[in-house]
């Protein structure tokens, strides 16, 4: 791995939700945060300090209020441009056809554009960063709202986006719109837009 492949992976730890196991080695991801590329250095340590603080407990509670009870701080990465709508599904159909050609193979229970899979996934595989890098904009997105709500974990976002490239200018102008407008609100679910088997990577063959 490079460095920054190891601080996708570091960045994909932090964002899950924190078992004692996380807490137990915490010495380990310090030296993951030190040994990061300079440009994320800084965020990494700001968190892993705020984590090292921080009773477990409580730690566990901030991430369920911030990602599992804010759906404006949502960690996934379609839900900000496309909302809880049928192109949403098309979107993350566009994750797994990455993975698949990758042999990734993720976690059936979990959607493929939960960011700390992305960012496994980018840990991994070229492939993984290209995605990440195609999905830039939304992954801005969710910087921006962890930003608004004031939560150390804009810290771990923060440390990803400083190792992909800069939005360009229609990017951010498309960012900055979406960030105005919101997520679309037509409230559809998410089984309709495809066949469950097409998330599962279980479609059949002829």
């Amino acid at each position: 791995m490079t460095g920054a492949e190891h601080a996708f992976k570091l960045a994909s730890v932090l964002l899950q939700y924190p078992t004692m196991a996380l807490f137990t080695g915490i010495d380990r991801l310090d030296e993951a945060g030190r040994a990061a590329p300079r440009a994320a250095r800084e965020e990494f340590a700001a968190f892993l300090a705020w984590l090292r603080a921080t009773p477990p407990g409580e730690v566990a509670g901030h991430y369920v209020d911030t990602f599992d009870l804010r759906r404006h701080s949502a960690l996934y990465l379609t839900y900000y441009r496309y909302g809880d709508t049928r192109r949403r599904g098309t979107a993350m159909l566009a994750y797994k056809a990455a993975y698949r050609r990758a042999g990734f193979h993720p976690p059936d229970a979990e959607l493929p554009d939960f960011v700390p899979l992305v960012l496994e996934f980018a840990a991994l595989s070229r492939e993984g960063v290209a995605l990440l890098r195609r999905r830039r904009a939304d992954l801005d997105l969710l910087r921006r709202a962890l930003g608004s709500v004031d939560t150390p974990y804009a810290h771990v976002v923060e440390a990803v986006c400083a190792l992909l490239p800069k939005l360009r200018r229609g990017e951010l102008e498309a960012v900055r719109a979406l960030w105005e407008s919101g997520p679309p609100t037509e409230e559809v679910g998410l089984e309709p837009f495809a066949p469950p088997e097409y998330l599962s990577g279980q479609e059949r063959r002829p």
